[in-house]
């Protein structure tokens, strides 16, 4: 790793590091120095997971190393360091992140592989490891959800990510930080809120208005993904030094929620998607609704069908041949299940601020931006 940065500076492990959180966490430990040594691990090479520039300079500065972290092989090389040194701080990001998936894959690998990565960070008397988890652990309420709000996963893949914050809360001696997000959004998302905004250009495309299922106020609350990435090294960093706490450390391992000031609903996602391409939207009503529910399985497949090949059109006339990018939403996605969130508490705790507290036409285009720069969106989509 060419760098800089002087010695005395924490040794971190980031795992997962070329997905999306992830590469945002490696840019923002690169970018503001805060480390000696950036070690990223990952079965996908940099080169092959759609970089943005400024995303590949930042790797280039750090040590990176391809393993499949499901072998304990792997996951003993990958954190190990040499003359016995060992990482401060291990940032675990890895993960299936697919939904719809069986149980017996989230179980490898979520809760298996989280568990056997946080038992080795154990080993190794790492000062404190950090956990990306999801805001849909929780049980719906009216109320936004604070971290002690009723847990009812309403994913699979939530059912597993909480099965593994469980088991990580119980291994005596790890300094454990459990990161609960909204729905990430900003550059390089993939499968968050970006088939959404891909749904923009196609009904562009179709010149028709977009009409989503449920209603204008099923909460999205929201959350950039530079400020999960601030967050986590914030709160990971000083959980384990005291920093500038505001209050006590937490036995068993911390948790906090990550959310925007936005509020974010189906309504304030669809103006601005509105905004930037010019189309109506609206809402397919109550009748319409409660058939999908009774038929969520071929109204999702409807629904894609009517939307991949519009897009495959767009990319085709754009002169993109490939892209990781679709307008595909999964079916636990689309039921009616709110994302509703206090994010509060990482500010009442640290001195941390977001950076990003409103969910905004402009952060949208720089997404937008973004994927056109790496010629994996069509240009001339938006107005």
């Amino acid at each position: 790793m060419s760098t800089t940065t002087p010695s005395s500076k924490p040794r971190v492990l980031v795992l997962g590091g070329t997905g999306f959180v992830g590469r945002h966490v490696v840019s923002h430990l690169i970018n503001s120095e805060l480390a000696s040594i950036v070690r990223v691990v990952d079965k996908v090479l940099p080169a092959t997971a759609y970089l943005s520039v400024a995303h590949k300079a930042a790797f280039e500065r750090t040590e990176f190393v391809q393993a499949n972290l499901g072998s304990q092989i792997a996951l003993e090389k990958a954190f190990t360091l040499p003359d016995n040194a060992q990482f401060d701080y291990v940032f675990n990001l890895a993960g299936e992140s697919k939904y719809s998936q069986s149980d017996e894959v989230y179980e490898e690998r979520i809760a298996t592989l989280s568990l056997n990565i946080a038992k080795e960070a154990a080993k190794r008397n790492v000062k404190a490891f950090a956990q990306l988890s999801t805001g849909q652990v929780y049980a719906y309420n009216k109320k936004p959800a604070d971290e002690t709000a009723a847990l009812k996963p309403w994913t699979n893949n939530a059912k597993f990510k909480l099965k593994a914050e469980e088991s990580l809360r119980a291994i005596e001696g790890l300094n454990v930080v459990i990161f609960r997000t909204a729905a990430i959004y900003g550059p390089s998302d993939v499968s968050s809120i970006t088939p959404r905004i891909i749904m923009g250009a196609v009904y562009r495309q179709l010149k028709e208005p977009m009409n989503l299922l449920w209603t204008k106020d099923l909460k999205i609350n929201t959350v950039h993904v530079t400020d999960v990435a601030r967050a986590m090294w914030a709160a990971t960093v000083q959980s384990s030094d005291g920093g500038s706490r505001k209050t006590p450390i937490a036995k068993g391992g911390e948790v906090y929620n990550l959310c925007d000031k936005s509020d974010s609903d189906q309504g304030s996602i669809n103006q601005v998607i509105k905004s930037i391409f010019g189309i109506e939207t609206g809402f397919q009503g109550t009748i319409i609704s409660q058939f999908a529910k009774l038929n969520l399985e071929s109204i999702t497949e409807d629904v894609n069908e009517k939307h991949l090949e519009p897009w495959a059109q767009l990319c085709k006339a754009g002169g993109v041949n490939s892209t990781p990018l679709t307008p595909y939403l999964d079916k636990e996605l689309l039921r009616d299940n709110a994302l509703n969130l206090d994010g509060s508490l990482i500010e009442r705790t640290f001195d941390f601020q977001y950076s990003v507290p409103k969910f905004t036409e402009e952060k949208i285009r720089e997404v937008i931006k973004d994927f056109e720069d790496i010629g994996v969106w069509p240009k001339g989509t938006t107005l």
